[in-house]
């Protein structure tokens, strides 16, 4: 988005504020499908910005859903059943209930033995005595990367050789996600080449087909400067390489979140208060760090991809550093340390780019009670949207709002 944008939301909506491009967002994912193939499944996951998960929707072959919320916002939007993965380690019974009734979804993951109990006590309830292969629920078993989430190779193993045990089920694939922010091209080619090896010991030995691959690759976003920028396409070309080598003939699916959405999101905050202390130029803004949240950010001592635009245009102004603070009663609310700025002054905006995604809901929004920032969306054919106005957070401060109004 362009300076004249931010600076129209700025004025039309105040600050702090959010602002989302889905025409970009949109093009990501068109983008990544045409470098990768159309063969090729795109799943956004949701967690990453739900306020995109409309337009992921639209653009994107699927929507990987964690929660019984993320769900709910996926009903608001109209997004079709078929087009949901739910995931996510804690899925009871009442929520897979919940989505059966509804029609469905395009596939669930199982994350332990006890999930797979879960779904299919949840699919007999379902279906009655109908165990037909048509009428079985569509599952994707997910392989552990080496962490509390999914279940080892024996374990998955185990599951497809006793399927019997589970009549109201199919199991379709494997689902795998290792880590974020991987700038190794090497690792990639090596989880598909493990992946690739697991599948066909499956074929091989258990005599059974798993026709999809649900994978997480995962791939790297610059937030700092400093960082090497990557030439994206370059590196999808390599990662469809890896993906062309591949034995599997089924469906795979990539799973992505941050990759897709951190480049269509900035973040406007407004400079409140200036001063200098003990040698040390301070700069206060109406935002903090409840609001930005970069992965791999500490003690603010990077500098995120940012604008400054000065309210007013006052010549030529001498640049010093700055260390950013926000609104919060914490000596931790420092967004950035020794920022080179020109003369700030009061008013100006500081904008923080490639903040698409978790920001806006990893944030520790009910710190001090202040009001949850604006989010706005822009595209070229609406121009800017305000989808949430600046929400009071102290109901739920003091359990002032009743029960029945949440």
């Amino acid at each position: 988005m362009d300076d004249q944008i931010l600076q129209t939301a700025a004025d039309m909506y105040g600050t702090p504020s959010y602002v989302f491009d889905l025409d970009e967002f949109h093009q990501r994912i068109r983008h990544m499908k045409e470098i990768l193939g159309h063969e090729r499944k795109i799943c956004y996951a949701m967690k990453a910005n739900p306020f995109l998960a409309a337009t992921s929707a639209q653009a994107a072959d699927g929507l990987e859903v964690c929660s019984p919320g993320e769900y709910a916002i996926c009903r608001r939007a109209g997004v079709p059943g078929k087009k949901i993965v739910l995931s996510g380690v804690n899925k009871e019974p009442q929520q897979i209930l919940e989505v059966m009734g509804e029609g469905g979804a395009a596939a669930f993951t199982a994350e332990s033995l006890y999930q797979l109990q879960i779904l299919e006590a949840c699919a007999a309830q379902e279906s009655g005595q109908i165990t037909a292969q048509k009428s079985a629920v569509p599952v994707l078993l997910r392989l552990t990367s080496g962490n509390q989430f999914g279940m080892d190779e024996e374990t998955v193993r185990a599951i497809i050789r006793d399927r019997g045990s589970y009549p109201h089920l199919d199991f379709i694939g494997l689902q795998y996600y290792s880590g974020t922010q991987k700038n190794q091209m090497s690792k990639l080619k090596k989880e598909l080449e493990y992946l690739d090896g697991v599948l066909a010991g499956i074929r091989e030995e258990l005599v059974y087909e798993l026709r999809e691959l649900e994978y997480g690759p995962g791939l790297s976003i610059p937030y700092f400067e400093g960082q090497k920028i990557q030439d994206e396409d370059l590196m999808l070309r390599e990662f469809r390489d890896f993906l062309d080598q591949m034995e599997f003939t089924g469906t795979i699916t990539l799973e992505a979140g941050r990759f897709l959405a951190a480049p269509c999101g900035s973040y406007i905050t407004q400079v409140v208060d200036l001063k200098r202390s003990q040698g040390q130029n301070y700069c206060i803004v109406d935002g903090g760090i409840h609001h930005v949240n970069y992965y791999g950010q500490a003690m603010a001592m990077k500098i995120p991809l940012h604008r400054f635009m000065p309210r007013q245009a006052s010549g030529r102004r001498e640049e010093e550093r700055w260390t950013v603070c926000g609104s919060l009663c914490t000596s931790g609310d420092m967004l950035v340390k020794n920022l080179p700025l020109p003369g700030p002054a009061m008013g100006d905006l500081l904008v923080f780019d490639r903040i698409g995604a978790y920001s806006v809901t990893e944030g520790i929004y009910l710190f001090l009670s202040r009001r949850l920032p604006r989010i706005l969306t822009y595209t070229e054919a609406d121009g800017l949207c305000l989808v949430r106005r600046d929400l009071p957070t102290d109901p739920l401060n003091d359990g002032s709002i009743h029960i029945d109004q949440l």
